[in-house]
């Protein structure tokens, strides 16, 4: 099979995505699906919140939206040029995580436009979208029907392993696959640097950062690293405009759980009745908390940043990714900073 046979199918499937993204309505058969076809993709995902609660419309549509975005011809074949193509395809385990939609579709894509076969695990929290989208791309190139699998159980005859879980999954992947080629990936989450000198709009933007995703992602924003005389009150004024995430009864459950808990332990922390903010050196913080820590010499922020580097996958903020930016990923944003092609490469 050739590469750009491969990249063809993948621009048609970008066109998909992004017409589904925007909720557009049916155009015509160029998009590759009937009226009737089209109609159930989008049922499809609508009714991922049946199967997900953390799977609005709104975040599947955002998801499809954001891969739209890598799906173009310049774009593809730019990120394959400096990457050799296999003719002697490796059958290569996507061990995929749950937490936001199709979270697995950048390794997916890179092991196809390696030349390589994807045998994918799926996570129970998101068992339905990319089969659906894989049944999509094996019509218009049926050549992928012998590079694309979906397995259950045990895995056999397998060349490499790219996993995606927690820190607790980690030791599974170590005892069940160590043996192979692999990338394993636990848990990581993202960082802001807040200096006092961003403007409205920016602060507006890392709210975005935070609660896209209602804040599951490893590139959602969960620690502020502040300035010692930013003022707390700006953040949340700013923020106000993602209110509305308290209405989703799955955070809401976490948000109130974590303030009664923190408030009968009498800790300090700061409320606006949708987010909780607590002073913690703990990089991680429970759903609806953010946790913060002022600096006064940039010195700090580099120590903590560096201190923690192996868990934290990205930072925004002056001089480093911009406000909004945080879940937006290029394709050639490797989660990790590990190069997925390189890995495919040297198998």
């Amino acid at each position: 099979m050739k590469q750009e046979t491969i990249i063809q199918v993948l621009i048609k499937l970008g066109e998909l995505f992004e017409k589904l993204g925007k909720n557009e309505s049916w155009n015509g058969y160029q998009i590759g699906l009937t009226e009737n076809e089209y109609s159930v993709a989008n049922e499809l995902i609508v009714k991922q919140k049946f199967i997900n609660p953390w799977f609005t419309e709104e975040s599947v549509r955002n998801s499809l939206t954001g891969i739209s975005t890598w799906l173009h011809k310049d774009i593809l074949n730019t990120f394959v040029s400096t990457y050799s193509f296999t003719d002697k395809p490796k059958n290569v385990l996507l061990v995929m995580a749950g937490n936001i939609p199709m979270v697995g579709f950048h390794d997916f894509i890179c092991v196809i436009l390696s030349g390589n076969k994807a045998s994918c695990k799926l996570s129970s929290d998101d068992q339905t979208l990319l089969p659906f989208f894989t049944d999509y791309l094996c019509t218009n190139a049926p050549e992928l029907s012998s590079r694309i699998s979906f397995v259950a159980g045990n895995m056999k005859n397998i060349d490499a392993v790219i996993a995606t879980g927690s820190n607790n999954s980690m030791l599974h992947f170590k005892d069940y696959f160590g043996k192979y080629p692999h990338i394993f990936r636990k848990n990581r989450t993202s960082v802001a640097v807040l200096t006092g000198e961003e403007s409205n709009e920016e602060l507006h933007e890392l709210g975005g950062d935070i609660f896209k995703y209602f804040g599951l992602g490893c590139r959602n924003v969960t620690y502020l690293l502040v300035k010692e005389d930013f003022n707390l009150n700006r953040f949340f004024e700013n923020v106000t405009a993602y209110g509305d995430i308290i209405n989703h009864h799955k955070y809401a459950n976490n948000y109130d759980y974590n303030r009664v808990v923190y408030l009968m332990n009498s800790a300090e922390m700061l409320d606006n009745n949708f987010v909780l903010l607590r002073e913690s050196d703990e990089l991680f913080g429970p759903l609806s908390m953010i946790h913060y820590k002022r600096w006064k010499d940039k010195c700090e922020v580099e120590n903590f940043i560096n201190k923690h580097d192996s868990e934290i996958q990205v930072v925004v903020g002056k001089n480093h990714l911009p406000f909004g930016k945080a879940q937006q990923p290029t394709i050639t944003d490797f989660a990790d900073n590990v190069d997925t092609m390189k890995f495919l490469e040297l198998l």
